[in-house]
């Protein structure tokens, strides 16, 4: 069928809708060279006429055509109501599996819908003479065959943060004036929502843009302008001659308003020219606060992550129960409508087949009704709730569930009825006032989107329910010091605040931190802030008032003492679904999280990171198989020999040309040499690059001033550099002792101080190495020493099988996902090879040949590095300036020094060269015999879980053997 031949044949066609619109589109399937729905598809799986019309009650379908992923189609007859036909294409969107493009027709009439997700919708209009356009007749071919040309660009978060970009302007401004924050907050999520109402037609006629430009020429009036608008929003009322429905819902609480000059007046226009009808509420929690309160950022609990991320946990805590609950309600609702009598072309039903028809017709719709009101019911608690991400996609997901459960009992022949779930479903904790208003923003503007999507009308009288729901306050903590209470809710999903254990110290004081932990006692002191927040969620399903948790945390809930809170989850509960490393964005920098949804099931299977499991353990891995490394127990074997280094807080460091000349100095008092109080200065960054000439200042642990200032230059130095800074710090604890370090490790001191050498680590490091160090380096707080100096010690540290356990009980830190060492939980868990545990002194098992073989194995390792960092023909070692100092190593040409920067340790284990492979496996196989488990291991039988599950067991054993 060419062009003219389908505009002259249809062009003047007066039929009615149901006698033609088959017909008509047959035609335009010809004219498209397109298979119509019957030639293409016979069975109508795909493309079809009147889908849903096999539906039990009959009648018409829920779209006149429908193409699986790419459309659904309505017609409407000659000048009908096209709106009409695309609000019933939105009612039953997702009955029609949500289809890219909603299209509507008159016949004379096309209108394109699109209908995408978190994109802005775009409609294409044209009428019947325009298909003589090949590039218009190429949109409507588009539509059939690649419906992806016709998505929009712009997405609504692009459109979100051009909005932004115009507010965040306009705040800094206000505030630069001298107004509160948190007024300037209010003002502007006012400024916000007015904009998404006259976009949604809520306020007539553009009312605020055209408020908005009579304000571009006379500034003075805006403030007068808006208080009379925000007063008729408050309760309804009129703005001119032009009727405003009543709004209420807090927003409008006053009719306050901020004074504005030309420039704020252009920068809300530029904004206000916008569509905000398709304005993300998803995103506008952390777009807003970047310009609205940048000092109360780390304050907002929940900052932006794309959609996905937060409906892995909406997904897992609400929908998938829900969606289960309807199937089965479904499925019994089916068997009785599908089981009962039904009249036929040749019978009605009368009698006892009508009543029996009409008892499981009425029995079906109370198993309907039933699960609306459960729907109705059910209540999402955020008890971090920021800006309403979690709440705005959990109310969503909600109406998502009832709309769906209303067409599917429609399809059954049973009465639909008008949507109920409403922002009253969600509710939420905030501390931040600005946070805790903007989540009802946020909730609000989601609700009417919803409804609009889906073909209904927003609520009228009042159009904002008043959302109590999200209160402002602290989740944890009374103001009198008592642990706050939580509302009765159905599942719990957030995003708590990412504060680690220190951090709390420092930004929520040491008063509130006290008073926390004395009012959560049974929360492991020196854990991270959040979490209280599980602590709190396990106490709600203990005592019955909840059912499901989900909530993101930092990873290292997996590891030390954040881990304890999660034992008894594990333990009487279970974790039925986790991530446990997952990317997470906060104010825009990257962390690595782990998400982690739980309940009261025990016994249950579960998903860890996509795959089924038999059980989830408290450090996110495979439980339930006997090998739950959560309960590996320290062993007394391993106590008191592994150290964090010092703590300085404050200027301990010296320069190496300040230290050689406090070494050269001579004539103490006391007769002692100043290389008493200085060494050598090392952290965690210098173990796996290369070391620097840092120097620092000790003057030991337990030393007294009078003991101090016989070293008389480095005295008078610590007097001049170290005494005031420490005096104006405001976290100092020990003023009174300011020539200390404020963690000084003693312990430590006494363990290393008749070793000739000991073992250092980097605490966080992207691989677990060990170096030797000696007694004039001084390891700072990064550093973790161990007690030993012996190379069978060294070997068996630097052996796989201690590798894979510290990487399994430790815990990992930064977006780089660093691997942390850390004395309790990596160390003083290992269990080493019977016989050569580290409480026996090296000389005890000299001549043991498995303690030689490993000995000689980890010397070869380390003299191979040695020689790798720092060749004879690149280096020249020249003496210190005193004695007792080792070597200072330098590059002997500018050449060599560029080569010697590249020679780290990081980059050597980066590259792994054949030798230093085979060193290493040399090594771990000299560990594996002292094991017991050579052969097996030179099979190739010790997988990583293997050897894991092997040292558990000896784990066991010998905590079994000697106790704590």
């Amino acid at each position: 069928m060419t062009p003219h031949d389908f505009i002259t044949k249809w062009r003047n066609v007066e039929l009615k809708e149901r006698t033609a619109s088959q017909s008509h589109f047959n035609d335009l399937c010809a004219l498209l060279g397109i298979e119509d729905p019957i030639s293409a598809d016979p069975k109508g799986e795909w493309f079809t006429f009147e889908k849903g019309a096999s539906k039990t009650s009959g009648g018409e379908g829920w779209a006149d055509v429908w193409r699986r992923e790419c459309f659904a189609w309505e017609y409407k007859g000659k000048n009908k109501d096209l709106d009409k036909a695309f609000s019933q294409l939105l009612q039953y969107s997702i009955a029609l599996e949500s289809p890219p493009l909603l299209i509507v027709s008159d016949m004379q009439r096309f209108r394109i819908h699109t209908n995408w997700t978190n994109t802005v919708q775009v409609r294409h209009e044209f009428g019947i003479e325009d298909l003589a356009d090949a590039a218009r007749r190429d949109l409507l071919r588009d539509a059939f065959l690649n419906p992806e040309a016709l998505k929009p660009s712009k997405t609504r978060q692009s459109l979100t943060e051009d909005a932004a970009k115009e507010f965040s302007t306009l705040a800094q401004r206000l505030r630069d004036r001298g107004n509160e924050p948190h007024l300037v907050a209010h003002f502007v999520n006012r400024l916000i929502f007015c904009m998404f109402a006259e976009d949604v037609n809520l306020l007539p006629n553009k009312m605020f843009t055209r408020m908005l430009e009579h304000s571009r020429s006379a500034p003075n009036d805006f403030a007068t302008h808006a208080q009379t608008l925000f007063a008729a929003m408050k309760s309804g009322g009129a703005v001119g001659f032009e009727r405003v429905d009543w709004f209420n819902g807090g927003l409008f609480d006053d009719d306050g308003a901020l004074p504005l000059d030309r420039a704020d007046i252009d920068n809300l226009l530029t904004a206000a020219h916008l569509d905000w009808s398709e304005i993300d509420p998803s995103i506008l929690g952390t777009l807003f606060e970047r310009g609205l309160d940048p000092s109360k950022r780390s304050q907002l609990g929940a900052h932006y992550t794309d959609r996905d991320k937060i409906m892995q946990i909406v997904r897992a805590v609400l929908i998938a129960p829900l969606e289960a609950e309807w199937a089965d309600a479904l499925a019994r609702m089916t068997a009785l409508v599908e089981g009962a009598p039904r009249a036929t072309a040749e019978k009605l039903l009368r009698g006892k087949e009508l009543a029996a028809r009409t008892k499981a017709v009425n029995e079906a719709e109370a198993i309907h009704r039933a699960f609306l009101e459960r729907i109705a019911g059910f209540r999402v608690l955020d008890p971090a709730c920021g800006s309403g991400n979690f709440l705005y996609l959990s109310l969503l997901a909600l109406k998502d569930i009832e709309h769906r459960a209303n067409l599917e009992a429609e399809a059954l022949g049973l009465p639909r009825g008008f949507p109920r779930v409403g922002p009253e479903c969600v509710l939420g904790i905030e501390l931040n006032p600005y946070a805790a208003e903007l989540a009802r923003v946020s909730v609000w503007i989601g609700e009417i989107q919803w409804m609009r999507r889906n073909g209904f009308d927003a609520a009228k009288n009042p159009i904002l329910r008043t959302l109590d729901t999200i209160e402002n306050r602290d989740a944890v903590l009374n103001a009198g010091g008592t642990r706050a209470e939580w509302p009765a809710a159905d599942v719990v999903v957030g995003n708590p605040p990412f504060l680690g254990n220190k951090k709390m110290l420092r930004e929520l004081g040491e008063d509130y931190a006290v008073a926390l932990r004395k009012a959560w006692k049974d929360v492991p002191g020196g854990v991270d802030l959040v979490c209280y927040w599980f602590a709190k969620a396990w106490a709600q399903m203990e005592a019955g008032v909840l059912k499901r948790a989900g909530l993101v945390c930092t990873n290292s809930i997996r590891g030390g003492a954040n881990r304890e809170v999660l034992k008894p989850i594990v333990e009487q509960g279970r974790i039925f679904e986790a991530w446990s490393d997952e990317g997470w964005t906060v104010d825009g920098a990257s962390v690595r999280v782990s998400m982690i949804c739980f309940d009261c099931l025990h016994g249950e299977p579960a998903y860890l990171d996509g795959t089924s499991v038999t059980a989830v353990a408290a450090d996110l891995k495979l439980g339930g198989d006997g090998t739950d490394l959560t309960k590996a127990n320290k062993l007394r074997l391993n106590a008191n020999l592994s150290f964090m280094g010092v703590t300085k807080s404050g200027p301990f460091d010296l320069e190496g040309e300040t230290a050689r000349a406090l070494l050269q100095m001579k004539g103490n008092p006391n007769g002692l040499p100043n290389s008493g109080v200085i060494k050598k200065s090392v952290n965690g960054l210098e173990i796996v690059r290369r070391p620097t000439d840092r120097w620092i200042l000790d003057f030991g642990p337990k030393t007294t001033l009078a003991e101090i200032c016989l070293f008389e230059g480095p005295f008078s130095y610590a007097e001049r550099v170290i005494y005031p800074a420490r005096q104006l710090s405001k976290t100092l604890k020990n003023r009174e002792t300011w020539w200390r370090f404020e963690r000084a490790r003693p312990e430590m001191y006494e363990a290393i101080r008749p070793l000739k050498r000991y073992v250092g680590t980097a605490m966080v490091a992207k691989y677990r190495i060990f170096i030797w160090l000696t007694p004039d380096y001084l390891p700072e707080n990064l550093v973790i020493v161990i007690a030993r100096d012996d190379d069978t010690t060294f070997g068996i540290l630097h052996s796989r099988f201690h590798e894979i356990w510290s990487l399994r009980m430790g815990t990992f830190l930064g977006v780089g996902n660093d691997p942390r060492y850390t004395p309790s939980t990596t160390f003083e868990t290992f269990p080493f090879p019977q016989g050569l545990t580290p409480d026996i002194p090296a000389a005890n098992y000299a001549d043991d040949p498995r303690a030689i073989a490993i000995a000689a194995a980890a010397a070869r390792l380390n003299e191979l590095r040695e020689n790798w960092l720092n060749p004879a023909d690149l280096v020249r070692r020249e003496p210190e300036v005193v004695v007792g100092y080792p070597d200072r190593i330098l590059p002997v040409s500018d050449e060599a020094a560029k080569i010697l920067a590249k020679r780290t340790l990081t980059n050597l284990y980066n590259a792994r060269p054949a030798w230093l492979d085979n060193a290493h496996r040399a090594l771990d196989a000299a560990v594996a015999d002292a094991y017991g488990w050579g052969n097996d291991w030179r099979a190739g039988l010790l997988n990583e879980d293997e050897m894991l599950a092997r040292l558990f067991r000896l784990n066991q054993e010998l905590a079994s053997a000697s106790p704590i």
